[in-house]
């Protein structure tokens, strides 16, 4: 196939290399197969028109081969620059096609020092960096393209890109351009055919796989050199459609459609924008209104955030100015107590004293000779102790002489029983220095809020902005637990109120008529519905909690007589007047109250072991009822009965079996029952037995099932059973006014019986002594 001047000059657009004089040599200088060095196989046309080109050359004479090997010769002498022939190019192609048939050739040495072609191969090791750089497929706009040179070199004056694109519609250039994009994509193949040893680099078991199965390739290539290769190459392989250089053509109706392509686009964007636009405008509404909404309320949320700025500002300085004042208040309310504790020891101590005393001098009437001379019944010197004890018995005497003119001028004097009045005269000397302290203690206190304002002291001041903040922030107010607050904010204050108040005093003022108590009375009562979890509500509840109750402990503790009937009545009073007026003192899990109790309960039971005392004489020293001895076991009895009658005052708030505990195995069985056995039997002992009976609470006693009383009583009921019948055995052979007497006793004694539910006593006692009235006498008693 011959090919002018002008197509072997015209080269691919994307491959340009000059033919004639860079063919790929190797070492040797021989030509080198580019296919070949690429691993890849022929293109299916190119293979046909070898194919074609050496089944020509085989049908010619052996004449024609010497052309042929001059022309093959003529590679390694073709100078740099010159135009090789058509003999020279079909020569190049059949060593090419011979070296593909044999799967490898060995290259013909070549003349050194002479030019080398360059092949398309850029991986050659053998060539150095010049040839490289000789060799490289230049893609730079900026030079003059392969083309341009070799239109320059062919001598075509004023050619131009546009001539060159005239020239490459030459149908023989076009397939050759063609070839050589073919080997441009090629995949190198495996040959099948080679031997072992020649295929040691590419086994046969390699699979072989259409080029264009995996990438979506309409066309593939197979190996070549396989037995089958024709068959293959035709049922495989699909025609390569030669790309066209030419532009797209332009008509109307691509216009057109590009036109309406972009409105459409054009008409999208614009719907986009539109909505956009609209999004837009309604955000700038919403946002202006809610600029005017949020404009409208912000006067409110200013005031409430200036409000609760304020409110801040005067919570913090009051409580600074708490946390100075505090301390004062403690140490003058300490102050105040170790004063009224330190009169209650003083009149305890004296009466101790006292009994100390009598019980020293009349014990020696009783045990002279087992005493030493010189010593009392307290083991204490005599002589030493008498010179205290007379300035003591002449205050105590004097005393008793006061107490007995101020009955007589009441009236009192013939109900009244020696030991029941309660000795806590003073003397002039101790009321002076009492007072003195008192008032110096109330001054003190009058100054510790001198320096500060009254918004910060006063509970009216300070309740008014709490009120406030109530009224206009309830929500707030409630998130801060102010409700909560408010007692332990208030308890300072009002403790330094209630100083020098102590409910034993006569002249004690009642908490709730207080000033505090009526200006927190009606805090939290608004118009409005009340909730039921307003905490508002238990305001007083929990601040007498908080304080009243503790402020009672420390009365009980250290104020407290409990020989004293009054200050007994007025504890008594004004602990039932709690328990019944504020459910949260009257609950049992109170620890405020629990304390409280527990006070009151420990106090009895000192007075109990340190202040009871009830001498013991034989019967001879007590016939004689105006001696020394006689007086003060009397005194004695009527005051441990005394105190027996106090301590059941606290029925209703103590439980039974505390005060059963109490009462009677502390108090009646363990000193009046020892008393009632060293009296006379007769009238007075059942005369003290009815008093006893009478300190007794009648609800003990009215829902007990049988005819047996409690059972802390059987002692008692059988000491009455015992004396109805000394009594009875006393009157045998006695006049007849003595024998109704003694009967009378007897049936007075079935009456004590019934009154404590002791049936079972009272049936016996009337069963010995024949007492025929005893339905009666029962009836009589229980109504």
């Amino acid at each position: 196939m011959g090919l002018s001047r002008t197509s072997d000059a015209a080269l691919c657009p994307l491959y340009c290399f000059h033919l004639p004089d860079e063919l790929p040599l190797d070492k040797t200088g021989h030509v080198k197969d580019p296919s070949q060095e690429d691993g890849a196989a022929v293109g299916e046309h190119g293979e046909d028109e070898m194919d074609m080109e050496s089944e020509k050359e085989e049908e010619k004479p052996k004449a024609g081969g010497g052309a042929f090997s001059n022309a093959l010769s003529s590679l390694n002498v073709l100078r740099p620059g010159e135009i090789p022939d058509a003999a020279f190019i079909h020569a190049a192609r059949k060593k090419r096609q011979m070296a593909r048939e044999l799967g490898d050739f060995t290259p013909h040495d070549s003349e050194p020092g002479k030019g080398r072609l360059v092949r398309e191969d850029e991986n050659d090791a053998s060539d150095d960096e010049d040839d490289d750089e000789k060799r490289r497929i230049v893609f730079s706009v900026k030079e003059k393209s392969q083309r341009q040179k070799i239109a320059e070199e062919i001598g075509i004056e004023g050619s131009d890109d546009d001539a060159l694109v005239a020239g490459e519609q030459d149908e023989e250039l076009s397939r050759w351009e063609q070839e050589q994009i073919r080997k441009g994509i090629n995949i190198p193949q495996v040959q099948a055919s080679q031997p072992a040893e020649v295929n040691m680099y590419y086994p046969n078991t390699y699979p072989t796989m259409p080029y264009g199965s995996s990438y979506g390739i309409p066309y593939s290539y197979t190996a070549y050199g396989s037995s089958d290769g024709k068959s293959q190459k035709t049922d495989n392989s699909a025609p390569f459609k030669t790309p066209s250089n030419e532009m797209t053509p332009v008509t109307i109706d691509l216009v057109k459609k590009q036109l309406k392509d972009r409105l459409d686009s054009m008409k999208d964007v614009h719907k986009a924008n539109r909505q956009q636009h609209e999004k837009h405008l309604q955000s700038r509404v919403d946002s202006t209104r809610a600029i005017e909404r949020l404009e409208g309320s912000s006067g409110g949320i200013g005031e409430r955030y200036k409000f609760l700025q304020e409110m801040r500002g005067y919570v913090q300085d009051l409580l600074e100015c708490f946390s100075e004042k505090v301390p004062l208040i403690n140490e003058l309310e300490s102050s105040i107590h170790q004063l009224y504790k330190q009169r209650a020891s003083r009149l305890v101590q004296r009466r101790q004293d006292d009994i100390k005393d009598e019980s020293s001098e009349f014990s020696s009437h009783s045990n002279k000779a087992l005493m030493a001379p010189n010593l009392d019944s307290f083991g204490r010197d005599r002589a030493l102790y008498q010179e205290h004890a007379k300035r003591r018995i002449a205050e105590r005497e004097a005393r008793r002489t006061r107490r007995r003119q101020a009955r007589e001028q009441t009236g009192k004097m013939a109900d009244h029983l020696e030991g029941l009045s309660s000795d806590d005269e003073e003397t002039s000397t101790d009321i002076t220095n009492f007072n003195l302290e008192k008032d110096r203690i109330s001054k003190e206190s009058s100054k510790v809020f001198e320096d500060v304002l009254e918004s910060f002291y006063s509970i009216d001041c300070i309740k008014s902005q709490f009120e406030a903040w109530r009224s206009r922030y309830y929500t707030s107010y409630k998130d801060a637990y102010i409700g909560l607050c408010l007692p332990k904010l208030f308890n300072p204050l009002i403790r330094l109120q209630l100083l020098t108040w102590t409910p034993l005093e006569a002249k004690c003022r009642d908490f709730e008529n207080m000033l505090w108590f009526e200006s927190l009375l009606f805090y939290g009562c608004e118009e409005r519905e009340q909730e039921r979890e307003d905490v508002d509500i238990a305001l007083l509840p929990t601040i007498v909690e908080k304080v009243i109750l503790p402020k009672l402990t420390v009365i009980a503790e250290n104020m407290w007589d409990p020989f004293s009937t009054t200050q007994t009545s007025r504890m008594v009073g004004i602990t039932l007047k709690l328990v019944n007026g504020y459910p949260s003192v009257a609950n049992a899990e109170n620890k405020n109250t629990q304390v409280y109790l527990k006070a009151l309960l420990l106090r009895m039971r000192r007075t109990l072991d340190d202040d009871v005392f009830m001498p013991l004489y034989p019967k001879n020293v007590l016939e004689n009822k105006n001696s020394g001895p006689y007086l003060f076991f009397q005194r004695q009895f009527w005051s441990s009965v005394k105190l027996l009658g106090n301590f059941l005052q606290w029925y209703g708030i103590f439980s039974n079996k505390t005060l059963q505990e109490l009462s009677i195995d502390g108090l009646l069985n363990r000193y009046i029952l020892m008393a009632f056995q060293n009296s006379e039997y007769g009238d007075d002992s059942i005369k003290k037995a009815q008093n006893v009976i009478n300190c007794f609470p009648k609800q003990w006693f009215m829902n007990l099932k049988g005819e047996r009383t409690i059972s802390q009583l059987e002692n008692f009921c059988r000491y009455l059973v015992h004396l109805a019948d000394t009594i009875y055995r006393n009157s045998i052979g006695c006049s007849d006014v003595e024998k109704r007497n003694a009967r009378e006793n007897i049936k007075q004694i079935i009456k004590l019986l019934a009154s404590v539910h002791a049936l079972d006593h009272a049936v016996a006692v009337a069963g010995e002594h024949n007492v025929k009235e005893f339905k009666s006498l029962v009836e009589g008693k229980s109504t």
